[in-house]
């Protein structure tokens, strides 16, 4: 890659390795839904009118159903479920969780149709990442805390049907378009249930910043520097993001919040990790006789 491509790579490793962390401290002041209701609303008030300058807009209409789709599985229920789980677990434990992206993509892209074989060694990768998420659960996760594991399970579900929506419905679609008019739509339909919900006190200094910097640096700069990304290298080198945010929540999550580094995490991570590369390495396809 290009100088410019390693440097949007760092930076988008970093960027969406942070929300977890923000969220962690924004969910301890208001509920998930305001939260969510927020950060969208900032977001399309941003992106919004560039979009509409740009002309990124046209052509999102005719294709009004699986953007609703997508919105839904990518933006409206996995950020209130995320946000809602962080109210029970960590913010590290909740990105490592989330690294289980890979590995379910991986599994719809075949169950789906599609034309990635699944060879012998993408199945040995299914398995130590199933293996890595068993670790992570079994050894950090108390009972009472499961319904946020099944929260975060459907987060992740969300994101990798939201992947194959992209890629296969809306593909002539812009990007851009598509992620503003998900955005819009989400602080709409969330905005009746929020607008009840705000927080009775002002929020406190953290509260405030971190909410902010989802909006502004985790939500606008994040996806203005992911199309830049993809432009630059191309979506598939641009999804391989996926394999650092969650080192860096980790990080964060232990260095800033204090939350445990335990043998559990070191070791569920690292088997998710080398689970997501070994499952989403793209195989030769098979040589059909004509």
């Amino acid at each position: 890659m290009t100088r410019r491509g390693w440097i949007l790579f760092a930076a988008m490793s970093v960027i969406w390795g942070i929300p977890y962390l923000l969220i962690k401290v924004v969910v301890g002041e208001m509920s998930p839904i305001t939260l969510v209701f927020l950060r969208t609303g900032l977001a399309t008030a941003i992106l919004l009118p560039l979009a509409l300058v740009r002309g990124r807009l046209r052509g999102v209409i005719p294709h009004w159903r699986p953007i609703l789709a997508y919105t839904f599985v990518e933006v409206a229920a996995p950020w209130v479920l995320l946000s809602h789980a962080e109210t029970r677990l960590s913010s590290s434990l909740s990105g490592l969780l989330v690294a289980g992206v890979p590995l379910v993509t991986a599994v719809i892209t075949r169950l789906s149709g599609g034309d990635d074989r699944l060879d012998a060694r993408r199945v040995l990768g299914l398995v130590i990442g199933l293996l890595g998420v068993a670790v992570l659960v079994g050894l950090d996760v108390a009972a009472e805390d499961l319904v946020a594991v099944g929260e975060l399970g459907l987060v992740v579900l969300g994101y990798s049907v939201g992947a194959l929506l992209i890629s296969r419905r809306l593909a002539d679609v812009s990007a851009e378009g598509v992620i503003v008019a998900s955005l819009a739509l989400t602080a709409l339909a969330y905005a009746p249930f929020a607008l009840t919900r705000l927080p009775d006190a002002p929020l406190p200094a953290n509260a405030l910043l971190a909410l902010g910097l989802l909006a502004v640096i985790c939500t606008v700069l994040a996806f203005r520097v992911f199309f830049a990304l993809i432009a630059e290298v191309g979506a598939s080198r641009a999804t391989v993001i996926t394999y650092f945010n969650p080192a860096v929540a980790l990080i964060l999550g232990v260095a800033l919040l204090g939350e445990p580094f335990t043998v559990g995490i070191a070791v569920g991570f690292a088997l998710i990790l080398l689970g997501s590369v070994l499952a989403t390495r793209r195989v030769p396809a098979a040589i059909v006789p004509r």
